[in-house]
């Protein structure tokens, strides 16, 4: 039995999907965007934050079966509430294996992959494959700007898009809405021109920008350093969407 590290289990959450929730934050992730908003999850270790309440350690580790049976014990609530559960981040699909063994000890329960799409191939199918609900996030469509702002190049990413599109599982494309970034016409005209059409799509969900994530990192042992101007105007254009069929909205 594999064992992973959580950093989180949020209960009873409303806004990480259909109904009511419980939210499995996994340690560790192979991005390390400018404005990301789990600086705690970014770390496949253990580490410990400090507080003004004290100091905790974010990251306990569960065995699969520990985790399903923390998650099967609340399957009756989360229907009632037609709700169920999701796996984010960090990126959940940084722990796969363990991911997957967890899920096929769940039984009944709703189950949403909050992901970047930057894993393997084999990976992420294995994974999708086995939930009702897909969160991908599309951050910036060309590539070498995505790998300026967030360590990586976007092709790999794509390709999971496409596969995800391919396997008759329902998804919606979150666009998180950084200010110059990600929000310019030129980006989200792009992503608008890939989704159109694809599959599977329920919608475009655009996530405007948290300024207060930054307070997070002092208290992590890290420096913010975004590589934008947090003070300009967040730029949310649902035309660009809505001009090629994509049904938008701003969450």
């Amino acid at each position: 039995m594999l064992t992973g590290l959580v950093f989180d289990i949020k209960e009873f959450a409303v806004h990480d999907g259909p109904g009511v929730r419980v939210t499995v934050f996994m340690k560790g992730c192979s991005l390390h965007c400018s404005w990301c908003h789990n600086p705690e999850g970014l770390s496949p270790l253990p580490q410990v934050i400090h507080g003004a309440a004290g100091d905790r350690v974010a990251g306990q580790h569960f065995t699969s079966g520990e985790l399903a049976l923390r998650l099967n014990s609340q399957a009756e609530l989360m229907r009632v509430g037609e709700g169920g559960v999701s796996f984010c981040g960090g990126e959940p699909l940084f722990q796969a294996d363990f991911l997957t063994e967890v899920i096929d000890q769940l039984s009944g329960i709703h189950l949403l992959l909050d992901t970047s799409g930057h894993a393997s191939e084999k990976a992420f199918e294995r994974v999708a494959s086995k939930v009702d609900l897909v969160y991908f996030d599309l951050k910036l469509i060309d590539s070498q700007e995505h790998r300026r702002y967030t360590g990586d190049g976007n092709e790999l990413i794509l390709r999971n898009l496409r596969t995800l599109s391919e396997m008759n599982i329902p998804f919606v494309v979150r666009v998180p809405l950084v200010p110059g970034v990600t929000d310019t016409k030129a980006n989200l005209s792009g992503i608008a021109k890939v989704v159109a059409g694809l599959p599977g799509l329920l919608r475009v969900d655009l996530l405007p920008y948290n300024r207060a994530a930054g307070a997070k990192y002092a208290s992590c042992g890290l420096e913010f350093k975004p590589m934008f101007d947090e003070a300009l105007a967040v730029n949310v254009n649902t035309s660009c969407f809505e001009n090629v069929g994509v049904e938008v909205r701003i969450v």
